[in-house]
């Protein structure tokens, strides 16, 4: 069976109405919202027939389908985060990011080559599946920001803290592993560039663009000479889109790391006037806009695995995602978070949850065309990758959760 166009924008319709109710139905069960996207995306796929909606056919609309929504989910995520950016405050974070990350990555890498793969494509299926998700995170991330003049803005709750904070930043830091392989694969390695350039000179860019824009955005939100300029007082949240698109633009214009530039905004933003409701506002707009992107990349890679997208993969590559998501990110975050103030529990738990999903779309898209020979294996391992973390972790994401919230 097709649809023609005019059908099209029913099923969307549909979709989207379906966006609207599974939320709540689904709040009280052990079923996470992305799931049953997925699944509507999968007998969409038997509706649409013969269309080529796979990723390797449009990497083009894959890539900035995929950008759109992480960049919105890291305005989102970087406007939840109450606690400001410290060394002590944000331990667990820096210990995700800078040890469990490369490990991670290291270890999925031997992975591969024991396995069997060339050394460039080890390291980019490792690279490409190292960043937890800011977009389908939601279920073990922080809720908000925390408005008004009595409101306590330091979280409590330290697992979702860390698995927010280090969504936000770890899409940014893993370009430079993704283009690491991409150097390798490509023949064009130089260590010293890539050391110089793309770890340290383009995250610099990011950090410094972001921080430039957030203060010079939150001055004009909350406190510009002139009321007219002062966007709080207008009440647009679509401030929120704004800032998003035209940081991400500058810094990727200026070859930094735009994601990481926007979360980086986010978090300058919040910390201009941390009690206006107006962070609110922004939030829950941004919030929509997420929800309705992640709905269509969903859809999108349904309809994907419906059309073939898992046919190429193999034992390798079903045992590289089974062991990223049930050992490599479990043990190597376990690890890294010895010593810190998390307990035995709370430990296990962001260890656990490193969700993968459009973050990874986005790279693969991005820079498949350099493997051309095995991107449509890398397709089917990121797809079965994203499906099994989808699947584990939005039906483990509320009971363990709620665990941890009645044990507190």
């Amino acid at each position: 069976m097709t649809i023609n166009g005019d059908g099209l924008y029913l099923v969307a319709g549909l979709a989207l109405l379906l966006g609207a109710v599974l939320p709540r139905l689904l709040s009280r069960y052990a079923v996470s919202a992305p799931i049953a996207f997925l699944g509507a995306g999968l007998l969409l796929g038997l509706a649409v027939g013969d269309r080529e909606l796979s990723p390797i056919a449009e990497p083009e609309v894959t890539k900035h389908l995929a950008e759109l929504t992480v960049i919105v989910a890291l305005m989102g995520v970087g406007l939840a985060i109450d606690r400001p950016i410290s060394l002590v405050q944000w331990r667990v974070t820096w210990r995700l990011l800078f040890v469990a990350m490369p490990a991670g990555v290291a270890a999925l890498t031997g992975v591969g080559w024991l396995l069997g793969l060339a050394p460039a494509t080890a390291l980019l299926i490792a690279a490409v599946l190292a960043p937890t998700d800011p977009v389908l995170a939601s279920d073990v991330q922080v809720g908000g920001p925390t408005t008004g003049e009595d409101a306590e803005l330091d979280e409590d709750d330290e697992v979702r803290f860390a698995l927010t904070s280090e969504a936000g930043l770890n899409d940014g830091l893993a370009a430079p592993l993704v283009y690491l392989a991409v150097f390798i694969a490509t023949k064009s390695f130089s260590p010293v560039e890539w050391l110089a350039w793309d770890v340290v000179g383009k995250s610099i860019i990011g950090v410094a663009v972001g921080f430039g824009a957030g203060w010079l955005l939150g001055r004009m939100t909350f406190s510009a000479p002139a009321r007219s300029f002062r966007l709080a007082d207008s009440r647009e949240p679509v401030l929120a889109l704004a800032m998003t698109l035209g940081v991400y633009g500058l810094t990727e214009v200026l070859h930094g790391y735009g994601f990481i530039a926007v979360f980086v905004a986010a978090l300058t933003l919040r910390a201009a006037e941390r009690r206006h409701d107006f962070h609110e506002e922004l939030h829950d707009f941004i919030g929509e806009l997420e929800h309705i992107l992640t709905w269509g990349v969903l859809l999108l890679l349904g309809v994907a695995i419906t059309g073939g997208l898992l046919r190429p993969l193999t034992p390798a590559g079903a045992a590289i995602g089974v062991l990223l998501v049930l050992v490599v990110r479990p043990v190597v975050a376990w690890l890294s978070l010895a010593r810190t103030e998390l307990d035995r529990s709370e430990r296990w738990a962001t260890a656990a949850f490193g969700v993968r999903g459009v973050s990874s779309i986005y790279y693969l898209a991005a820079v498949g065309a350099h493997f051309r020979s095995d991107l449509p294996w890398l397709w089917a391992t990121l797809g079965f990758t994203v499906v099994l973390s989808v699947v584990l972790h939005g039906i483990a994401a509320t009971p363990v959760m709620r665990f941890l919230e009645q044990r507190s």
